[in-house]
């Protein structure tokens, strides 16, 4: 038992504090990401720019030649086709310059892990339970970033779908956005298993189902975030403007209108908007138990802290979902809403963190990493 603590207590404190800021660093930046992200779709931008080379990509056009001969190009894809003819070239400039930023901090992501991830391994700071989550967040990285380019092809090759409504698949939007969440939640957690004390909780029967909620409301709060990537990619906040009900209807008469049925849950608009409705509500519910079922338990500060956080950000994340809802999703409160989603999902992270079982008690912890 003493050698299984100073084991943990060695492994705590060889943990590099500027290891931990830097993953942190890099979930931040990776939150930005997907602000910019959303923010890119609410301003219709992401079918800008229809090719993709990592390093060619990074130059923007500099002249008026090179902006008509990119504006040209771009003429020949669905988008311009069926939904934006009259665009002028001063508005192609603005959404080429936002999918350009979004895909230029994307590579900044890749830069700031990558340059400091080597430096580290060659001074070898990078204790040996890290490397092989480096190895997945690298991994992840790259898939994230092609899974963007699958993603935007969808958008520009012209289809049935794309003559109707020129946009990307839900299906990648969804696959797109949840990548990122898992490659956040990672670089996240192993940031906070740098920098954070563990703290010493006693086992008790009522703290293992604390512990349990806590991880099911994670999933709870992810599932409801790749509903709502389907209803961003179907424009479904767009078709019922009312709430509680949907056109004075509890269950909309349109639910299950499409053949064969179970394709309703991922292509019919008002179906991924109740899904979502009912599945934001159940995370609110959900959370409001666990902070009920957490009250009367001795937590920690910063659990404790952490929980209160959780019920309140949960509050406001569904008041600007019906928020966004009932204006017909203006781009701030639905740019705030897809952020508040991803702020919810951090917070159920923190606690998830506080609240996670240690294999052994440690008594002897550098009081500096405090």
């Amino acid at each position: 038992r003493f050698s299984s603590s100073a084991s943990k207590t060695s492994s705590f404190r060889a943990a590099d504090k500027a290891v931990g800021y830097w993953l942190l660093g890099c979930s931040g930046l990776v939150f930005g990401a997907v602000i910019l992200g959303g923010v890119t779709r609410l301003t219709e931008s992401g079918l800008s720019m229809v090719k993709w080379h990592i390093i060619k990509g990074m130059r923007p056009p500099t002249c008026e030649e090179e902006w008509l001969e990119e504006f040209n190009i771009y003429k020949q894809y669905p988008e311009y086709k069926f939904l934006k003819r009259d665009i002028t070239l001063e508005e192609f400039k603005r959404i080429f310059h936002m999918e350009y930023l979004h895909r230029m901090w994307g590579r900044l992501i890749g830069i700031a892990f990558m340059v400091p991830a080597a430096y580290f391994l060659i001074r070898g700071r990078i204790s040996k339970a890290m490397k092989p989550r480096l190895a997945i967040y690298f991994s992840l990285l790259i898939f994230q970033g092609l899974l963007g380019w699958y993603m935007v092809k969808s958008g520009l090759i012209e289809d049935d779908r794309t003559r109707t409504a020129p946009r990307v698949s839900q299906y990648r939007l969804m696959a797109h956005l949840g990548s990122a969440f898992l490659l956040y939640a990672g670089l996240f957690w192993s940031g906070l298993s740098c920098l954070l004390k563990p703290e010493q909780l006693p086992q008790t029967p009522k703290l293992k189902t604390l512990r349990l909620l806590s991880h099911g409301n994670l999933a709870i709060i992810f599932t409801t975030v790749m509903a709502g990537a389907i209803v961003a990619g179907l424009d479904a906040g767009l078709v019922y403007n009312s709430f509680p009900k949907m056109a004075d209807r509890w269950i909309p008469s349109d639910i299950m209108s499409i053949s064969p049925k179970w394709k309703n849950f991922t292509e019919n608009p008002t179906t991924a908007q109740f899904i979502h409705r009912v599945l934001g509500l159940t995370t609110l519910s959900c959370i409001f138990g666990l902070w009920c079922f957490a009250k009367p338990i001795t937590l920690p500060r910063r659990a404790r802290l952490a929980t209160n956080c959780l019920l309140a950000i949960s509050g406001v994340q569904v008041s600007l979902g019906i928020a966004t809802l009932l204006y017909y999703v203006p781009m701030p409160l639905a740019a705030s809403h897809q952020s508040g989603s991803l702020l919810l999902f951090t917070n159920a992270l923190w606690l998830a963190y506080e609240l996670r079982k240690l294999k052994c008690v440690i008594n002897d912890v550098d009081p500096e990493r405090t």
